[in-house]
């Protein structure tokens, strides 16, 4: 039968109806298991996306493959704790989790970002386009940080977003230097998102061999139509990849190939400013980009 129980955050809340809300749990043979829900509320964070910031309980039931009644159920349960805001009869992700995805990443990634932050910025100011620092996470990409100003072309990237590694410059960079595991899977769930992606894996090997030859990687259209990037990697001991960063553009003003030796000296620059900070670098080497 179904069973709620109180939790001390209800003292905090004030709210009788937050308090029973907020331990909703199945009891199975007197013991208390939390793992449905739990799932169940992980399952409508996850509905949210970029196209999809405000949903009604019936798109999140749809979207979940929850009933529309457990949906608002939870959804009440989230509302009191913060992680999802409740916008008239809609709901959006909540400042809390904002919060919390402030400290998402290991701390390498989030080490990194400091480290890199001054050549990224010292990179747009070189080409005044839009400048990308991400870390690898599975078969995709997670964007660290973005630089941008009036002039951004538009791109599907923000902080803390996730695309599939095989479509992008950045990704490609850090496919190059990878295990060869992690490229096989790439290559065994390559997702074509344009006309241009990169849909064979033997093409795709390729242009990562050209990479670890020549240093840089390219995105012609294959992630965004309208948009070309320049990235190059970041690297460490032994040649491991700890990261790579990127410069975007629109097709019809924005050359990558010109600007493939700005990119290749800020990674490096990163690369030496991360292995001072570690302790490997014998001075602090100052900005390059």
């Amino acid at each position: 039968m179904t069973t709620y129980t109180s939790d001390p955050i209800s003292e905090r809340l004030g709210d009788r109806r937050a308090r029973d809300l907020v331990r909703c749990v199945t009891q199975r043979n007197g013991v208390f298991d939390t793992a449905t829900s739990v799932d169940k509320a992980l399952a409508l964070l996850t509905a949210f996306s970029g196209d999809a910031r405000l949903l009604g309980v019936s798109d999140l039931a749809r979207r979940t493959g929850l009933p529309k009644s457990t949906a608002f159920r939870l959804l009440g349960v989230l509302v009191a704790w913060g992680l999802v805001e409740r916008v008239g009869t809609r709901y959006s992700v909540g400042m809390r989790l904002g919060k919390l995805a402030e400290l998402a990443g290991s701390p390498v990634s989030m080490d990194i970002r400091d480290i890199a932050l001054p050549y990224l910025q010292d990179l747009y100011e070189t080409t005044h386009e839009t400048v990308h620092l991400a870390v690898s996470d599975g078969l995709d990409i997670l964007y660290v940080e973005k630089i941008f100003g009036h002039n951004r072309v538009s791109t599907p990237s923000r902080v803390g977003g996730r695309i599939n590694a095989g479509c992008t410059a950045l990704g490609k960079a850090m496919l190059a230097f990878a295990d060869a595991e992690v490229v096989g899977q790439v290559f065994q769930h390559m997702r074509p998102l344009t006309a241009h992606t990169i849909a064979s894996a033997n093409v795709l090997g390729q242009q990562l061999e050209a990479v670890r030859r020549l240093g840089v990687a390219y995105d012609r259209e294959e992630s965004s139509i309208g948009v070309t990037c320049v990235g190059a990697p970041v690297l460490g001991p032994d040649s491991r990849v700890i990261a790579a960063i990127s410069v975007t553009g629109p097709v019809y003003r924005f050359d990558p190939a010109g600007r493939a030796g700005a990119v290749t000296r800020a990674a490096q620059g990163i690369a030496k400013a991360a292995a001072y900070a570690r302790g490997d670098g014998p001075t602090d080497p100052g900005r390059v980009a």
